[in-house]
């Protein structure tokens, strides 16, 4: 093979890679508009619900905006849920409620104001068990003055299924989303 050839061969393989890496980041982020309709579709969820604080986004809507930087991932389960069951890791942790008790954390939003840098207008997805108790801490810190918290939905396990098992009905695992275990 002469050089010629050999050069238009590597040219054209640049070529392909920068157009599959174009294609790929294209996938994996999100417009201003796309973002928008998530949120749009959060603050519908919370009118609908008739809550007290931004909305609810299912578990692949709140990884999007995640990975798109638009969102900042708050897990509010308790050191040893995310050590045992599983954590998201890109996200920060702030838990609602400590130990095997699960006694309500006091400084809850003391401690959010601390990772979030006092910035009460960024936009933060709660995530706990099955969306609950994440819902409650959303409320604690709409209160507190966070006005873009939004709840995600189904938390990191899902529902009980039949055998009063978690994991198979929605859910950030069951969505296939990003998660580690310690």
């Amino acid at each position: 093979m002469n050089a010629s050839v050999s050069k238009e061969i590597q040219q054209a393989q640049e070529q392909l890679q920068t157009s599959s890496n174009s294609e790929h980041q294209a996938a994996t982020t999100l417009s201003a508009v796309q973002i928008q309709a998530i949120l749009d579709r959060a603050k519908q969820y919370a009118l609908d619900e008739e809550l007290d604080f931004a909305g609810g986004v299912p578990p692949k809507d709140a990884w999007a905006l995640v990975r798109a930087g638009a969102a900042v991932l708050v897990d509010v389960r308790s050191n040893e849920e995310r050590k045992f069951v599983g954590h998201v890791p890109a996200g920060e942790h702030v838990a609602w409620a400590t130990g095997t008790s699960l006694n309500r954390n006091p400084r809850f939003v003391k401690e959010l104001e601390i990772k979030l840098k006092n910035n009460k207008e960024q936009v933060v997805v709660l995530l706990c068990r099955s969306g609950k108790r994440s819902a409650l801490a959303a409320e604690a810190a709409a209160k507190a003055g966070f006005t873009q918290v939004y709840n995600i939905l189904e938390g990191f396990e899902g529902e009980l299924n039949e055998q009063q098992q978690r994991g198979d009905v929605g859910g950030w695992r069951h969505a296939a989303l990003p998660w580690v275990q310690d």
